[in-house]
């Protein structure tokens, strides 16, 4: 069998009878019958239920905003419908129907779902293997859910992208200035150019520039939060160390909330490949990492709300409490957090005007589009720049690369090599950006830097990429926690490692003052932390 005919049994796989049989004991309700061509669910459909087929078929259609359809594929006897989406609630991003001899089909929501994966390993693995392939089909086809209309290449258009790509959200954008389709679609809309882009979301809704916050409301990716409800864990950030604290906390039982204000995976989630990471000897992206670790905590209950700005902790009462963006609080008995770092910004001027208008902070498969055949330049020497240099470079005509000291001070030693190899790679030692020239409108054009002897050289650049390191994203806590003079969290107050001056509170990953700044050491403290929950309860339960 080809590689791409096993794929495509693993994407959409036939329970024999007695795998059905097994299945039965986890369905969510009784054998539901539908007549020839009934919708059996629809686009935009929240909480979609998984359908497992028992006679008949259902024709499985993808629809855009725009109302294109097209035959994905058909459901037969003992194959199922969904994809990670019926894990997660979010709305469906296709519609189905009864064939046309109509269809008997079993049902199953989210919850028991989710109990047929850890209850059974040998159809829990069938199914899920099936529903991240299904996504990941959606995702490399480019061609449905969300359409943006706008320009490729502005700072909004970027943003929409990114954080859509990064929540495994499957788009495509449309031209406004070559799509026909593109235009008709602004002129109904009559929106200005400043209005511009467009978004059209699978179940229609249009609208003019979100935030990313509109956005994900739009799609429905945000879930509604009872203020009521105390969970065991409520978890800010959802990187490495987050997602780790989330699949073993959920997996062991604790009723567990991340939040996290942009995507998941953090910086690490922008990482276009980890080759030091224990157990990918070919190396992973970022976002590989960071949508299996969150498929993961779905699958063992967890509760992911992103985009959901945490503001503040608040640390008066009995229970400790998050205030959130959209006046959403949220009540738990722990709170870890595990909210990173954000990027540091030089301190040069005009630098916000460019900012998504040719300066990023992050080298994903988007801008690499951007920069094909081009000129660039990325500033910083550690690992994460080492990593999107390599990623780069296949791309690119030239890429300056500029550091202040020798890499061999910062980055690792297989990177520098690499690095060393590629023909294409100039390398500026004692080096800083000290000027940006272009415009808002055209975006940017040249980028001046100067050496240490206060000497300049001036390039001509599009694209120019920050990787100066990063900055505690720790403000939000520090009327309740202490820390340290650079503004990381400080633990190890009290009986427990991980946990701060507050208790009930942890910090774990790159927040944490002392912390080691790698992947392996964030996923190890969110896996440590949830043991020092567990005797913390314990002790608030038997003192």
């Amino acid at each position: 069998m080809s590689p791409a005919k096993a794929r495509d049994v693993q994407m959409f796989p036939r329970l024999n009878a007695a795998q059905i049989q097994s299945a039965r004991r986890f369905a969510s309700g009784p054998e539901t019958t539908f007549a020839p061509n009934d919708t059996v669910y629809e686009t935009g459909q929240r909480a979609t239920l998984l359908w497992l087929v028992l006679r008949g078929s259902i024709e499985v259609a993808r629809r855009d905003g725009l109302s294109h359809e097209t035959l994905i594929t058909v459901h037969g006897i003992g194959q199922f419908s969904g994809d990670v989406n019926a894990l997660t609630g979010w709305p469906s991003m296709a519609t189905g129907r009864a064939g046309p001899e109509g269809c008997t089909a079993l049902p199953f929501d989210a919850a028991h779902l989710r109990a047929l994966m850890v209850g059974s390993a040998e159809l829990g693995d069938i199914v899920m293997r099936a529903l991240i392939l299904r996504r990941v089909r959606w995702l490399e086809e480019d061609s449905a859910g969300t359409i943006v209309v706008g320009i490729p290449g502005t700072s909004d258009v970027l943003r929409l992208q990114n954080f859509m790509m990064r929540s495994g959200l499957p788009h495509v954008v449309l031209d406004v200035r070559e799509d026909e389709e593109a235009r008709a679609v602004a002129e109904r809309a009559g929106v200005l150019p400043t209005e511009l882009p467009l978004v059209v979301c699978p179940a229609g809704s249009v609208l003019k520039c979100p935030s990313n916050e509109e956005l994900a409301t739009c799609l429905g990716i945000v879930p509604e939060i009872d203020p009521e409800r105390v969970y065991d864990v409520a978890v800010v950030g959802a990187g490495p160390a987050g997602l780790a604290t989330a699949v073993y906390a959920a997996s062991e039982g604790l009723s567990t909330i991340v939040l996290d204000s942009r995507a998941i995976g953090g910086q690490a989630g922008a990482s276009a490949r980890i080759e030091n990471y224990l157990g990918f000897p070919a190396g992973v992206s970022g976002y590989a990492l960071a949508s299996r670790a969150f498929t993961q905590a779905i699958k063992f209950g967890a509760e992911i709300a992103i985009p959901v700005c945490v503001n503040q902790l608040v640390c008066s009462g009995t229970l400790l409490k998050l205030s959130c963006s959209g006046g959403v609080h949220i009540q738990a008995k722990a709170v870890v957090i595990a909210s990173g770092a954000r990027y540091r910004r030089p301190d040069v001027p005009n630098l916000s005007t460019f900012e998504g208008a040719g300066v990023s902070y992050w080298a994903s498969a988007v801008e690499a589009r951007l920069c094909a055949d081009a000129e660039v330049a990325l500033v910083g020497g550690g690992n994460s720049a080492g990593q999107a240099v390599v990623f780069l470079a296949p791309y690119v005509r030239r890429l300056h690369l500029v550091v202040r000291r020798n890499l061999s001070s910062t980055m690792s030693r297989y990177l520098i090599d690499r690095i060393a190899a590629l023909p294409n790679i100039e390398l500026h030692v004692g080096s800083e950006v000290a000027e940006l020239e272009g415009d808002q409108a055209t975006g940017l054009s040249a980028v001046v830097f100067r050496r240490h002897d206060g000497t300049t050289h001036r390039h001509r650049l599009r694209q120019l990429f920050l990787f100066i390191g990063a900055d505690p994203n720790a403000e939000w806590v520090q009327d309740c926690v202490e820390t340290d003079a650079k503004a990381f969290v400080v633990t190890g107050q009290g009986k427990f490692s991980l946990q701060t001056n507050l208790p009930g509170v942890f910090a774990i990953g790159d927040v944490r003052a002392g912390s080691i700044k790698r992947v392996a050491a964030a996923v190890g403290e969110g896996a440590a932390v949830v043991a020092q929950i567990h005797a913390m309860l314990a002790e608030q339960t038997h003192p």
